[in-house]
């Protein structure tokens, strides 16, 4: 569904999210992918690593102990169709 998004008003209020895949294997766990965070109204950037065969849980984890812990919880997040994105098929019985 396309529809246009409304510029936001302050920082942390629109956040878009995309991965990077196939990128070398690098860092002590050996990261081969990356998840590329924009605050919308900054434009400021953040680099989270991640392995490409991780979970949507496992990428939701992430976000919340690295992102989140620094900037604060976000209002909207602009995502693409990945499966890794959607948080809300996440098993929330474990």
């Amino acid at each position: 569904m396309m529809f246009q998004i409304k510029e936001p008003k302050s920082p942390g209020e629109m956040v878009q999210m995309d991965g990077v895949t196939a990128l070398p294997p690098g860092g002590d766990r050996s990261f081969n992918a990356c998840q590329v965070l924009v605050d919308r109204y900054s434009k400021t950037p953040m680099f989270l690593p991640f392995h490409e065969d991780d979970t949507a849980m496992e990428t939701a984890i992430m976000i919340c102990n690295r992102a989140i812990r620094n900037s604060g919880l976000f209002q909207n997040i602009i995502s693409d169709r990945d499966p890794k994105n959607h948080f809300s098929l996440i098993d929330k019985s474990t």
